[in-house]
């Protein structure tokens, strides 16, 4: 059975929050990522994402602005099996500061949009911001298949 997850790039000014994966039994361990998580039983993309949000970083949805359901990416590994992935971006103009710190799952931090193509990521990820933020996709859809951790093939369809 495939997973479903959420993930969501929040920006604030030039910065996107990312967090840097730290639980060794994770596949994205050392990897970083957007704030997001696997489904619980019956939510829907905007309730899964709007809890992991809150759970990983303390924000509410009332503190958010411009939260936009953007992509579906497809991932498929010969290791990990299958996962659809849900896309989201937000805006927090907020004065809490949330980070640096941590969370249970890795540390949050604020990285510059010019810096976020060089952070180890997956490679696949670099597309995903290719579409958000160079070729500002309303949506897309992206299959990426994977072999171990190299990325084989990418499908991509943008829906301006």
């Amino acid at each position: 059975m495939p997973e479903l997850t959420t993930l969501c790039y929040i920006s604030k000014g030039d910065g996107i929050l990312f967090i840097n994966k730290s639980e060794e039994d994770d596949p994205n361990c050392g990897k970083y990522l957007g704030i997001g998580g696997h489904f619980e039983e019956g939510e829907t993309p905007e309730d899964c994402i709007i809890r992991e949000i809150r759970e990983e970083t303390g924000l509410m949805s009332s503190e958010l602005t411009d939260l936009t359901y953007r992509g579906l990416v497809t991932f498929v590994s010969d290791i990990y099996g299958v996962e659809y992935m849900h896309i989201f971006t937000s805006s927090y103009e907020g004065d809490r500061n949330i980070v640096p710190g941590n969370c249970t799952e890795g540390r949050l931090m604020w990285i510059r949009s010019s810096d976020i193509y060089g952070l180890p990521i997956w490679e696949g990820d670099k597309i995903i911001f290719d579409c958000l933020y160079k070729e500002k996709a309303h949506f897309f859809s992206l299959r990426l298949e994977y072999r171990g951790d190299d990325l084989i093939k990418a499908d991509k369809n943008i829906y301006k």
